[in-house]
């Protein structure tokens, strides 16, 4: 059974370099590294997407066309029961990460990710695989600066990165990738492994 790892963001230029975007970034970026056909567009799913190899490991890539908070629909097309879901990737930007943190889990709650609650309503489980992808500023620790109120949430998440954060995304987007093909190509525990790690 192939894998499916999922890229989350919103679609659009106007949303490309911004920071809710960085799972769709990433998996853009495993497409580029692996044996991947062009993203093509499916309308029956309003997603993109993409099938190949990494290594001599099926998956297919999915860039949702929706709004983020729609994402489900898309993903739902090609995993149609919890036992499918093992073999389900979803790579998102995280709030509660600073930039340059990458962390994999698996089975747990949305954190409140819209994204990802809409695919957890649509393929009615938890247990899949996540990548979440840092986009806070760095505070105290190594951990990432509170925004408080909605309004600068939103802000926030859909702002653009500034020039001044380019070489830690690139950085970032470059691990992501890595993590991605190692859940491919190894499995969930070297992949978490590997993510987890700063």
């Amino acid at each position: 059974m192939a894998l499916v790892i999922a890229g989350l963001g919103n679609p659009g230029k106007e949303y490309e370099k911004t920071r809710h975007n960085a799972g769709r970034s990433a998996v853009s970026l495993l497409a580029k590294q692996g044996e991947f056909t062009e993203f093509v567009f499916n309308k029956t799913m309003n997603a993109l997407l993409s099938k190949g190899f990494i290594e001599s490991e099926a998956a297919t890539l999915v860039l949702p066309e929706t709004m983020m908070n729609l994402s489900g629909k898309a993903v739902a097309a090609l995993v149609k029961n919890p036992k499918a879901a093992k073999n389900l990737l979803v790579v998102h930007d995280d709030l509660d990460l600073p930039l340059g943190t990458i962390k994999m889990t698996f089975g747990r709650g949305s954190g409140g990710h819209k994204g990802v609650e809409s695919i957890m309503r649509a393929i009615k489980t938890k247990e899949f695989a996540r990548l979440r992808i840092g986009i806070s500023a760095a505070g105290k620790k190594h951990q990432a600066k509170k925004v408080q109120g909605e309004e600068k949430v939103i802000k926030l998440v859909i702002g653009k990165w500034k020039p001044s954060e380019e070489a830690a995304l690139k950085k970032t987007l470059k691990k992501a990738a890595e993590a991605a093909r190692l859940f491919v190509v190894e499995g969930i525990e070297k992949a978490t492994t590997f993510a987890n790690t700063r």
